[in-house]
């Protein structure tokens, strides 16, 4: 998985963006890294260095080291661990990307300015040659898709609370790009795999370049409804409404939300192989079943190492059966559904009246 870095780009120095495509204050903002700055911070993008990978690329766990003067001759050498997204995988991608710098950079000064303890950090970016690269803050403690469900433990770590404030961390962080940023930032890929999480369990957005990739591609090719889109951005978490229209707006990273409320309470995985059935069962409608049998008892993750009130395990699946709503216009923004985890915001006699309504249950 080794990316090549042809000496050609290495010392091109003219292949880097022009600087009047920059503004200043995306230089104050956001670093611009030389790519062999950021060969140097990866060993050379080693194999071993790899910390995921996707449809959007690869990435990379790297050491930065910044020298800085302290009085007149010592220097203070700060390593910073980082994630050094590479988005760069395969002929079609580069083609577009080298083509369309300009727009790379203009959205990666508009997530530039998205700043929120619940979103991951973007330190800076990289554009030589064909590379793209967007350089994040390193998070120590993986991802929630790790902790739900590649725990091997009886008991998991995640009890109630650190689950309720991950959702709820989650849900501002959300919200900010949401309603707080201008342009508003829809993320599209809300998932457990993009919630990464310190040692104090506290969660953090990732993967916000995705928006970059997604604009690069809609500018290049625009598609609606096509079956291109269907196949590059499939997933379960998707809203179904993206099927026919081809467009993600906020009430789509809402009904992404809702699915990872679901995996959170249950801790099943959007979509699971049923040996009951021999198929696939979507969590949505597995746990939609359990809801409308009044099954709650089966709705809780079993390696959860407490017990739970039926109200606030109630409450919580009425949020996320209102962000999975079969009709837009009846999701909540996610401003209110930080609301929602207020205690006096739902009754419990509210809940188990909504909780039953048929159009929840669709």
């Amino acid at each position: 998985m080794r990316i090549a870095t042809p000496e050609k780009d290495l010392e091109s120095v003219g292949s880097r963006y022009p600087p009047h495509m920059v503004s200043e204050d995306m230089k104050r903002r956001n670093h611009c890294y030389t790519l062999r700055e950021i060969e140097s911070a990866t060993n050379g993008f080693a194999d071993q260095n790899v910390i995921g990978s996707g449809y959007s690329g690869i990435v990379y766990r790297g050491v930065l080291f910044d020298g800085s003067r302290v009085g007149s001759e010592e220097i203070v050498i700060r390593q910073v661990y980082v994630s050094v997204s590479i988005i760069h995988f395969n002929v079609l991608a580069v083609c577009i990307f080298s083509g369309k710098a300009e727009n790379f950079i203009a959205q990666v000064e508009a997530i530039g300015w998205a700043r929120h303890k619940n979103l991951v950090k973007l330190l800076g970016f990289c554009t030589e040659g064909t590379f793209r690269m967007l350089v994040y803050e390193y998070l120590d403690n993986g991802n929630l898709y790790q902790w739900l469900h590649g725990c091997t433990r009886q008991v998991s770590p995640l009890s109630w609370n650190i689950r309720i404030n991950i959702i709820q961390a989650a849900a501002k962080g959300l919200a900010y790009l949401h309603e707080d940023v201008e342009p508003k930032i829809v993320h599209q890929h809300i998932k457990s795999t993009n919630i990464l999480l310190d040692q104090q369990w506290n969660p953090k957005i990732s993967d916000l370049g995705s928006v970059c990739i997604t604009f690069l591609f809609v500018n290049q090719f625009p598609f609606t409804n096509s079956i291109f889109a269907m196949t590059f951005f499939l997933t379960s978490y998707i809203a179904p409404e993206y099927a026919s229209t081809g467009v993600f707006n906020e009430k789509s990273d809402v009904y992404s939300f809702g699915i990872l409320l679901m995996e959170i309470i249950t801790g099943k995985t959007p979509l699971e192989y049923s040996t009951e059935t021999e198929a696939e069962v979507y969590l949505i409608d597995w746990l939609k079943s359990m809801v409308a049998k009044q099954n709650f008892d089966h709705l809780v993750d079993p390696k959860m190492p407490e017990m739970i009130s039926l109200k606030e395990l109630k409450r919580t699946i009425l949020i996320a059966l209102r962000c999975v709503d079969p009709d837009v216009k009846n999701r909540p923004r996610m401003g209110d559904v930080i609301h929602m985890f207020e205690p006096c915001d739902l009754l419990l006699s509210d809940v188990i009246a909504q909780i039953s309504c048929s159009n929840l249950l669709l």
